[in-house]
């Protein structure tokens, strides 16, 4: 499973990747925002650092306005994938878009149903949002299921992008069940890191070896 980070924090990302850990950025308006910085001026930061995948969201929700946008994002770096909203004008414009060789991340999806359109019209990602689901009483993990099986019955080359993850539970529920991509915070990245049976080994390795006689 490939590993994105959820962030448009330029720091978060660059952690991230001197670890090696990441394949991807995934970035949205409000992610954005958070920076206080120009769209573009973030996205050409995460352009030099990170030789991947790096979704950026479009603002129009109209065939036209969705087009044009995705192709000015697109023209910015090989690497940008343009996030498209899950609606009627946004797979009309997937569907454009994919002729055209623009790849995109179909976003804001919550059912399977929703998935299948998005597949139909050509998504290269698509993005089920699990945390938002569970927060409504749902299974968000069942919807990452429910697409992966879809998917790898008819054929369908779209990519499962689990996303709104929470907690490392997730990252394991997802990689587990088959999900092509997790989109992760930088919080949580590093939870992944953490078992107390790694602090406690290392603290003792850290002291046996003072021990050790100089020379």
């Amino acid at each position: 499973m490939e590993i994105f980070i959820d962030t448009a924090d330029i720091e978060e990302i660059r952690d991230a990747a001197a670890m090696g850990v990441i394949d991807g950025v995934t970035t949205n308006p409000s992610l954005v925002a958070k920076t206080g910085r120009p769209f573009k001026d973030v996205l050409v930061d995460i352009c030099e650092v990170v030789d991947g995948p790096i979704s950026a969201e479009v603002v129009a929700t109209d065939y036209d306005g969705i087009v044009t946008e995705a192709r000015s994002l697109a023209a910015m770096h090989e690497n940008i994938v343009v996030k498209v909203p899950l609606i009627a004008e946004g797979l009309k414009a997937v569907r454009t878009l994919t002729n055209e060789g623009i790849r995109t991340n179909v976003t804001l999806c919550f059912s399977v149903t929703q998935g299948l359109l998005a597949a139909k019209a050509g998504a290269t990602y698509i993005s089920p949002f699990i945390g938002r689901v569970d927060d409504i009483s749902g299974s968000g993990m069942e919807v990452v299921e429910q697409l992966v099986t879809v998917y790898r019955n008819y054929g369908l080359g779209t990519k499962v992008l689990a996303a709104s993850i929470r907690h490392p539970l997730h990252v394991v529920q997802a990689s587990m069940i088959g999900a092509d991509v997790a989109t992760i915070p930088h919080k949580v990245i590093h939870q992944l890191l953490k078992h107390p049976l790694t602090d406690i080994g290392l603290e003792r390795f850290l002291a046996d070896a003072k021990k050790i006689p100089n020379g």
